[in-house]
């Protein structure tokens, strides 16, 4: 069996095929069996996350302040070096914090493909090595770049194409996460790793890209708890794709070689 890397210098030699369709199906498959669990996993973590912020808020600000105070981190505003500085280091470790959170999703959408029972402290399986400081790593280097470009354009009053910019790079990024936790690499690696899948077939990654954001964000619209159980579709989207590019091909490989040496 080839290794991730050599996958990807075999990808990067000769490129991939990837039917989109065959991709949604699947993700939609997963999505049906993870989103009531995920649902309520979201829910329970989130409000538990935002009584800690509360808290925080309150012992810094007072109590009665924590509402203006959130309110106006959320409005856009010039910012000076010292608090694109601040802000983009303090969002950047936070995020690289909760990256093997959020790749718990993905260890669901796993465990959901091969029938087997997720727990609920699976959803903390890679805050442990190998895992953690990959994750880590590779979310804070991202995370970085994108705060301090997407900090930089809001303070010079050109939101959009920071919105713009910070689109196109996790469009790149787009299986990092999978490429640590299922591929086992390291966090450089992984993130040239999911530069090659992407370039190598831009436009039905994108299609995935688009459809998981959309098919995520869709609660939002029907009604606002529904994205609580929406969100993690463009989970079970980057698995369904990350799925039909290595664990596909390996499969129909080994079938093609077992009927070969059949034949033999």
């Amino acid at each position: 069996m080839k290794s991730t890397l050599d996958k990807i210098d075999e990808i990067k030699r000769n490129g991939y095929t990837l039917n989109l369709s065959s991709v949604i199906d699947n993700a939609f498959e997963n999505f049906k069996k993870i989103t009531l669990y995920s649902a309520l996993i979201i829910l329970v973590f989130s409000f538990i996350i935002g009584v800690i912020l509360v808290v925080v808020l309150g012992a810094v600000y007072g109590l009665e302040n924590v509402s203006k105070v959130i309110l106006e981190s959320m409005q856009p505003s010039k910012l000076t070096l010292n608090e694109i500085l601040i802000s983009t280091i303090g969002v950047s470790i936070a995020s690289a914090f909760f990256a093997p959170f959020g790749a718990g999703f993905f260890k669901m959408a796993d465990s959901a493909a091969k029938d087997i029972q997720f727990k609920v402290s699976n959803i903390f399986h890679y805050y442990k090595a190998p895992y953690f400081a990959q994750l880590f790593v590779t979310t804070l280097i991202v995370s970085a770049v994108n705060n301090a470009i997407a900090n930089t354009l809001e303070s010079a009053g050109l939101v959009f194409v920071g919105v713009a910019i910070s689109i196109f790079i996790n469009f790149f990024m787009y299986f990092t996460v999978p490429l640590i936790v299922f591929g086992n690499l390291k966090a450089i690696d992984a993130i040239k790793g999911s530069i090659v899948l992407v370039t190598k077939n831009p436009l039905v990654i994108f299609g995935a890209f688009l459809l998981g954001i959309i098919g995520s964000a869709v609660g939002a619209f029907a009604c606002g708890v529904g994205v609580l159980f929406t969100i993690v579709f463009n989970t079970s989207m980057i698995y369904a794709a990350y799925y039909e590019i290595f664990t596909r091909e390996e499969e129909e490989n080994s079938i093609d070689t077992i009927g070969q040496k059949d034949l033999d």
